[in-house]
């Protein structure tokens, strides 16, 4: 019965590692990954919604010359399911997001433009702030009444 867990294999004496040959993979090789598609999108050619969490066997590959601080940036090929027509998207790193290139187009998404949208606005004051000198000056001047009362 133990014969068939064996941890170690047997090596003849004339055994040579460096005549065995070297498998020589290209750099930009395609994987087939199992994914779900990580955000609401319809389909450019049919119409067909695809929903987010829809599982595809995708194509995946590193987009050559592109990357993010170091971090490489992906590209995932899927199929339509209803039409078979092929769907790209990438990885965006620089939002923690993924980005559609085409085939497809993302639906619209209220969360997010919303943040965009707060995000936008508290850069607007904080630019405001810096360059009013009156709102730069009243705080100084509150502090200094507060403290001689």
């Amino acid at each position: 019965m133990g014969e068939r867990k064996v941890l170690n294999k047997y090596y003849p004496p004339d055994f040579d590692p460096s005549k065995i040959p070297r498998l020589r993979l290209p750099r930009d090789r395609q994987y087939t990954v199992r994914l779900m598609a990580p955000f609401n999108m319809r389909c450019t050619t049919c119409g067909e919604y695809i929903y987010k969490g829809k599982k595809f066997n995708a194509r995946k590959e590193t987009v050559q010359n592109e990357e993010y601080l170091g971090i490489k940036i992906f590209r995932f090929y899927i199929k339509c399911t209803r039409c078979l027509a092929e769907i790209t998207f990438k990885t965006d790193p620089q939002n923690t997001d993924y980005e559609c290139e085409h085939g497809a187009t993302r639906n619209f998404q209220a969360q997010k433009f919303a943040e965009e949208e707060e995000e936008l606005k508290k850069q607007q004051r904080e630019e405001e702030e810096m360059n009013n000198p009156m709102k730069v000056i009243l705080p100084i001047f509150v502090k200094k009444t507060q403290t001689s009362i």
